[in-house]
């Protein structure tokens, strides 16, 4: 049976913390304790809930990069890039274009007011192995939005 992204992240917190990286340790605490408040809640996917805190690390260091730290932000990139390795891999650009081509048609979308419709439809084929925002900018460039 293969393990769960919980449970590799556990895995790789004991191992930071034989290794005495503290920094690396603290940062997979934190990754883990979002995926065990997730699956108590029984909402979200391992998955989304890895996207989400790798999102909010991401806008973090954008913050603290504008408020001038560039320390913290580096800091809050590498737990962004720690946390993406736990990731599925990102579709390419054709193999996205192919998809949301399939979605278009499928949805039956023809023009911008139909964003909505081809976006659902989108969403679910990519089925979060893309960003919401790469998706978005590719079903508005082909419904002319």
């Amino acid at each position: 049976m293969a393990a769960t992204i919980l449970e590799r992240v556990q895995a790789d917190v004991r191992e930071a913390m034989k290794a005495g990286d503290r920094e690396r340790a603290g940062a997979l605490r934190m990754v883990a304790s979002a995926l065990q408040l997730a699956a108590k809640e029984g909402g979200e996917d391992e998955v989304a809930v890895l996207r989400r805190e790798r999102k909010r690390r991401l806008e973090a260091a954008a913050a603290y990069r504008e408020g001038g730290s560039e320390e913290r932000a580096g800091r809050e990139e590498a737990e962004a890039g720690l946390i993406a390795a736990y990731l599925p891999a990102e579709l390419g650009d054709a193999e996205l274009a192919e998809l949301v081509d399939a979605a278009i048609a499928e949805s039956g979308a023809a023009g911008p007011k139909d964003m909505g419709k081809a976006m659902g439809a989108a969403m679910a084929k990519v089925d979060g192995r893309a960003d919401g925002k790469r998706v978005s900018e590719l079903v508005r460039a082909r419904l002319g939005a």
